[in-house]
């Protein structure tokens, strides 16, 4: 668990991970109008969330920068997120904050951004997902689920059964309302399959904004989800 365990109520507001799209300064450079433009066509190709991802930020300012490029690129057609840092994310005016298990507790987040922000968190291992009651998030995210070239990976994949255990356990938590995406290794080829083991959505990185045309590649990748979700839906 994040450090400084308080409790709180579930976070309530609505969040679409059908395509969540990574914009990871490692892989798509540190430009800001190279961001916003990669923000833009991605947006316009169908991803329907978007983060702000720099792992180590040298500079406060620039990321800042960067951000807020990215917000106006999309301008309010889907949120734009950060990662792991609640103090840009408030200073950007960005919609919310992704967090990891090693980072501000979930309910300080809470409490520094309002009841209005996004907060996303990522889990790992089963026993985080029966946390989720007592935690105001809005979404998790599980993985990774496959291997990735685009983080380090110092736990082993949770693969699809994993992937598909530790939804169960967090649904068991927060109810079938919470939405749960998939990361790490989720491309094209596979997207379909984590939506069959239990996904709302997938996040990624690479597959998204690896090569151009990052639009048509948007377009692909929500055409696969989309079928996959309305596949699973009448399997049931």
């Amino acid at each position: 668990m994040p450090a400084s365990a308080s409790a709180a109520s579930p976070g309530s507001r609505a969040v679409d991970l059908r395509l969540y799209g990574l914009l990871d300064v490692g892989v798509c450079g540190a430009d800001g109008t190279r961001l916003a433009q990669l923000a833009a066509e991605a947006v316009a190709g169908g991803c329907t969330l978007l983060q702000y991802r720099e792992k180590d930020v040298p500079d406060a300012r620039a990321a800042l920068a960067r951000i807020r490029a990215i917000r106006e690129a999309v301008r309010g057609r889907v949120p734009v997120l950060v990662n792991d840092r609640v103090d840009l994310a408030l200073a950007a005016a960005a919609d919310g904050v992704h967090l990891g298990q090693g980072d501000l507790h979930p309910a300080d987040a809470r409490r520094l951004l309002g009841e209005g922000a996004i907060i996303g968190l990522t889990l790992k291992k089963p026993a985080q997902a029966d946390e989720l009651y007592r935690l105001p998030v809005d979404y998790a995210c599980i993985g990774g689920v496959f291997a990735t070239t685009s983080k380090d990976n110092p736990d082993p994949p949770v693969g699809l059964e994993g992937f598909a255990s530790i939804a169960f356990r967090a649904r068991l938590a927060r109810g079938a309302g919470l939405p749960l995406g998939a990361i790490a290794g989720i491309g094209l080829e596979n997207a379909a399959a984590v939506i069959a083991a239990g996904a709302d959505g997938i996040a990624v990185i690479t597959a998204l904004f690896g090569a151009e045309p990052v639009r048509q590649r948007a377009r692909d990748l929500r055409a696969r989800i989309d079928a996959a979700l309305a596949e699973r839906a009448g399997a049931r």
